[in-house]
C-alpha cells in the first residue's frame, strides 16, 4: 500500500507529467492551428470528462462504502464482545473468570497483534485460538440452574457472532479492487489529462493552469482510492477503536462487579 509520501509524489508525478505533456504539444501541434479543431476538441473533452467522472465517483463510492462496511463489521465484532463479557456475570464462577480471562486476552491480541498484521498484509491466528479455548470453556459439561443455562446460551451465541465477525474481517482485509477497474481508472485520467492538451487557447498560461488542476484533482482522486480501497492497509484504515474501548468497558466492569 501506499503511504503518505508516495501519494504526494504520485500527485506531483502526475502533474509534472500533464505539464510536460502540454510543452510537447505546443512544441509540435501550436495553438494557432490547434483552434481550428476546439469545437471538435471541446466536445471530446465534455463527453470524456462527463464518463470519466461518472466511472471515479462510482469507483470512490464502491471503495467508502466498502470501508464504512469494515469499519461497522469490527464495531460489531467488538460489541459481541463486550456482549460476552457481561454474559458471563451469570455462570458459575470459574467458568465467569476464565470466560472474561479470555475475552481481555482476544482484545489484546486484536490491538497488540491482528491490526498490525493486517496493516501488513498478513492474518494471524492466535485469535482462532482464543476463540476455540472459549467454545472449550463454554462447552464444558456440569449441572446449571436455569439461570445459569440462560446465561451460558447467551455467551455462546455471542462467541458466535465474534467468530462470525472476524471471519468477514479476514476477507474485507484481502479485498481490493480488480486490476482491470484499476486499468479503466488509469488509463481514463491519462487519456482525459491528455485530450485536456489538445484544446487551443489563446492564453498559455491559462490553459496550464486548467491542465494542473485537472491532473491534480484526478491523482487525488486515484491517490484517495487507492487509500481507502483496502480497510486495514494504508494512510486510511479502520483502527480498533471498538476494542480499545471493549477493555476499557472490562475494567469498569471488574471495579463494579468484582469475582464472587
Amino acid at each position: 500500500m501506499l503511504t503518505l509520501w508516495q501519494d504526494v509524489l504520485i500527485v506531483i508525478g502526475s502533474i509534472g507529467g500533464a505539464l510536460l505533456f502540454w510543452w510537447i504539444v505546443r512544441r509540435v501541434w501550436p495553438p494557432e492551428r490547434r483552434r481550428l479543431h476546439n469545437e471538435i476538441t471541446g466536445w471530446q473533452i465534455s463527453v470524456l470528462g462527463t464518463t470519466y467522472a461518472v466511472i471515479v465517483g462510482f469507483m470512490l463510492f464502491a471503495v467508502w462504502s466498502a470501508f464504512q462496511d469494515a469499519e461497522r463489521n469490527a464495531e460489531s465484532e467488538a460489541s459481541c464482545l463486550i456482549n460476552l463479557y457481561w454474559s458471563a456475570t451469570g455462570l458459575p464462577a470459574a467458568t465467569r473468570q476464565e470466560i472474561r480471562k479470555l475475552a481481555a486476552d482476544y482484545a489484546d491480541e486484536m490491538i497488540d497483534d491482528e491490526w498490525p498484521a493486517m496493516r501488513d498484509g498478513r492474518l494471524t491466528h492466535n485469535a482462532t485460538l482464543i476463540i476455540q479455548q472459549l467454545w472449550e470453556t463454554a462447552s464444558q459439561t456440569q449441572s446449571l440452574s436455569a439461570s445459569e443455562q440462560a446465561a451460558l446460551e447467551q455467551a455462546m451465541s455471542e462467541i458466535g457472532s465474534v467468530s462470525e465477525h472476524r471471519r468477514i474481517r479476514q476477507l474485507q482485509s484481502e479485498a481490493h479492487l480488480p486490476a482491470i477497474l484499476w486499468t479503466v481508472l488509469v488509463i481514463g485520467a491519462l487519456i482525459t489529462i491528455m485530450s485536456s492538451c489538445l484544446f487551443g487557447s489563446e492564453y498559455p498560461a491559462l490553459h496550464m493552469v486548467q491542465v494542473i488542476t485537472l491532473a491534480l484533482l484526478l491523482s487525488l482522486a486515484l491517490a484517495a482510492i487507492a487509500d481507502i480501497n483496502r480497510p486495514y492497509q494504508g494512510t486510511v484504515h479502520v483502527e480498533p477503536t471498538g476494542f480499545e474501548n471493549a477493555k476499557h468497558m472490562f475494567a469498569v466492569v471488574d471495579r463494579s462487579q468484582p469475582p464472587k
